[in-house]
């Protein structure tokens, strides 16, 4: 809904169910947009003015949301809330007064909701995706289910069907069939011969694309120094190492000090990654960098660890320079996907911005879970998305869930010193959830470090929203509106008095117009 937000705005009116009445039928009144929480809004019903007491909180993009005429189309009564019943004899009259030149929700909103939510990619397409036992290479995997543009991939050889893991459909770690091969990146063959009756390849169009990147020239190389987000320590920034340059600007990088002897858990970051950066970064903005583990001369220093390695940084030029205005601040809340367990997504804080860095607090957890996330990426998801798309969400820990954690789980949280933190400690879950494995992460640079994933369980239930049926020949958005700011709609809207069961009105049918403003909002506007 990015793409028309635009017409989602304080003081706009749309109708709601009446709660506030002794009816035995559904009824509905008009309220307005006090307060926006992501894709919530706090409502207050027309008529109480300036009284919070009805106020309640809903998702705009729910199916019982409806722009203001909505009831008059559909034959819905309009019934004023029993709690001010009194307060006017001529609700007709009031309802004019108070809609007049006010907005409401485009008279297509919900096709635009259901429109969103429609996905590309589908069951049984095949990709590769990392290897989350071996962070170096890629293996074949089907799509399970999508949630929300969210995917379930099951290995190709899991014969249960329970070896899975997840991501988005724009994540970096899902390419087409035939990536690895093209760029130079290690691959797992699978032992399966053909595919399976009714998998197929998923296109490559459908992909997150990169930006294209000039190699002939300067260059990044082997051996080169950089800083890095450990992927599987996301609250830390690293000293890394550029261990293998690939093709397309694609590169494979080792945490310096942990690296395991073969490689197996190098990771591929392309050279515009958000998540790479140049020799000083963490020292220009007071981010504490995480030193080679072992490394005894602290506190930790660029310029002897260079020397004493006989490496040089990376060209500073090199680095994807770009911060787009993202709006995010300080103290917002989120919903995040915790991608040392990429099943969960939990309620989160933003807590430190750099450029176009964000640092990801889960609320409830210690500091020491937090992420190091682009403001792009995305993993990041406005408050009320779970709900929106059916997607079960973490709430924040409590006190007695956190105690609940066995001793050898229990770790102070991170001191200030300059030591290496060692790995990831399990997350566990609130009481009365299922926890997700998590594969233990060791603290040798000889064993295989590990992307978590849900080995022996199978997926939490979700709920199924309503069916919205999108219609099949509806354009994509052209611009970053959805609506044409030329564009005009003729609709009749007009306040008619009808007594139902002695209080009831209906929002009737009439005559006048609805228009787009610049900023595609649309006017309900009393006809003369």
């Amino acid at each position: 809904m990015g793409t028309c937000w635009g017409d989602i705005s304080e003081n706009v009116r749309v109708e709601v169910p009446n709660t506030d009445c002794s009816l035995p039928t559904k009824v509905f009144w008009i309220a307005g947009i006090v307060k926006l929480a992501g894709y919530n809004a706090l409502l207050r019903y027309e008529g109480f003015e300036n009284d919070p007491g009805l106020d309640f909180w809903c998702n705009v993009c729910g199916s019982d949301i409806h722009p203001v005429g909505w009831c008059a189309a559909s034959g819905k009564p309009l019934v004023p809330p029993r709690t001010i019943q009194h307060k006017y004899t001529n609700w007709k009259a009031f309802l004019v007064k108070r809609l007049t030149g006010a907005k409401t929700l485009p008279p297509d909103f919900s096709q635009k909701v259901s429109e969103s939510m429609q996905y590309p990619f589908k069951p049984c397409m095949r990709v590769e995706v990392v290897d989350k036992r071996h962070l170096c290479r890629t293996r074949v995997a089907v799509v399970e289910s999508v949630i929300g543009g969210r995917l379930r991939l099951v290995y190709e050889e899991s014969e249960d069907r329970t070896d899975d893991f997840w991501c988005h459909m724009h994540s970096p770690l899902i390419h087409h069939i035939g990536w690895s091969r093209s760029i130079g990146h290690r691959f797992k063959r699978s032992d399966i011969t053909k595919k399976q009756d009714g998998h197929f390849d998923t296109p490559p169009h459908l992909f997150a694309k990169v930006k294209e990147v000039d190699q002939s020239g300067e260059w990044f190389k082997e051996g080169m120094k950089l800083e890095a987000i450990d992927p599987l320590n996301l609250s830390t920034i690293c000293v890394a190492t550029i261990r293998k340059v690939l093709a397309d600007g694609f590169l494979m990088i080792g945490i310096d000090g942990s690296e395991a002897a073969d490689g197996s858990d190098w990771f591929c970051y392309h050279a515009t990654s958000p998540s790479i950066f140049p020799v000083g970064f963490c020292e220009i903005n007071m981010i504490e960098l995480t030193p080679p583990r072992g490394y005894t001369k602290l506190p930790f220093k660029w310029f002897d660890y260079l020397r004493e390695t006989g490496s040089i940084a990376a060209p500073v030029k090199l680095f994807n320079k770009d911060v787009p205005n993202h709006g995010f601040r300080v103290g917002m809340k989120l919903e995040a996907v915790d991608l040392m367990e990429p099943r969960l997504i939990c309620v989160a804080t933003v807590t430190r911005i750099i450029h176009r860095l964000l640092r990801i607090h889960f609320d409830g957890w210690e500091e020491e879970y937090d992420q190091w996330v682009d403001c792009e990426s995305p993993d990041l998801y406005p408050v009320g998305w779970c709900q929106l798309t059916g997607y079960q969400l973490q709430p924040p820990a409590s006190q007695s869930s956190r105690e609940s954690q066995s001793g050898s789980s229990k770790q102070k949280k991170k001191a200030k010193s300059q030591q290496y933190k060692g790995h990831k400690k399990k997350r566990k879950m609130p009481i009365g959830k299922k926890p997700v494995s998590l594969s233990s992460l060791p603290m040798t640079g000889g064993v295989r470090r590990s992307f978590s994933g849900d080995e022996e369980l199978t997926p939490p239930p979700y709920r199924t929203l309503p069916a919205q049926t999108a219609p099949e020949a509806f354009p994509p958005p052209s611009t970053s509106r959805e609506f044409s700011p030329s564009l005009k709609t003729v609709t009749t809207l007009q306040l008619k008095e009808e007594l139902i069961d002695g209080e009831d009105y209906n929002f009737l049918q009439g005559a006048s117009d609805q228009e787009s403003n610049g900023s595609a909002s649309f006017y309900i506007k009393q006809e003369p």
